[in-house]
């Protein structure tokens, strides 16, 4: 049975981009990236809002030459994947191997997980949240940057209880942490 797993880059205070929107604060160190590059290696499905396929589009016609091998490699990792993208607004997507659908369904992300090769990511802290709010998330990662931006978008939108176990930690020469959870059986707060 595949996982489904969010991850999020995240400023200390719990933002994973600023006021502005911007997230600019957030970009990782080569040594970080090829870390995050080897846990998404076993994504086959990335899930994504609306806002966050907006972002990470970009990795379907961006230009890796002459950029670090980390960068080449997640664009590998991006090409290689299926996503499906939840957007009531977004009537085609412009990247391969895409669907866009309208409503989170999570009956229908757990016929996935049973169903699918390779692990499944949800992108974006909306999304995530549904995910989260039907017990859907195996496994939470979190990229704690060593800065504080204030406010923004939060990592975890308000309204989310759910208790989690960690599970794995790393620390990263440029002050990023690694931390790993996962739901617990009981999530009675």
């Amino acid at each position: 049975m595949a996982r489904l797993i969010y991850s999020a880059i995240t400023s200390l205070d719990g933002y994973v981009a600023d006021q502005e929107g911007t997230f600019g604060w957030a970009a990782p160190s080569e040594e970080v990236f090829a870390f995050v590059n080897d846990l998404l290696r076993p994504v086959g499905t990335f899930l994504f809002g609306r806002r966050m396929y907006d972002v990470m589009v970009a990795w379907e016609t961006m230009q890796v030459a002459g950029q670090p091998a980390v960068v080449a490699d997640f664009a590998k990792i991006w090409h290689a994947s299926d996503k499906i993208v939840f957007s009531r607004a977004l009537k085609t997507a412009p990247s391969a191997r895409t669907r866009v659908t309208r409503d989170f369904d999570p009956e229908s992300v757990r016929r996935m997980k049973a169903t699918v090769e390779g692990d499944l990511s949800v992108g974006g802290p909306e999304l995530a949240a549904q995910a989260l709010k039907a017990g859907l998330v195996d496994e939470v990662h979190l990229f704690l940057t060593p800065v504080v931006v204030g406010s923004g978008t939060a990592s975890f939108p308000q309204g989310i209880r759910v208790k989690l176990e960690l599970v794995g930690e790393r620390r990263f020469s440029n002050g990023v942490v690694y931390l790993s959870y996962r739901p617990t059986t009981s999530n009675l707060l």
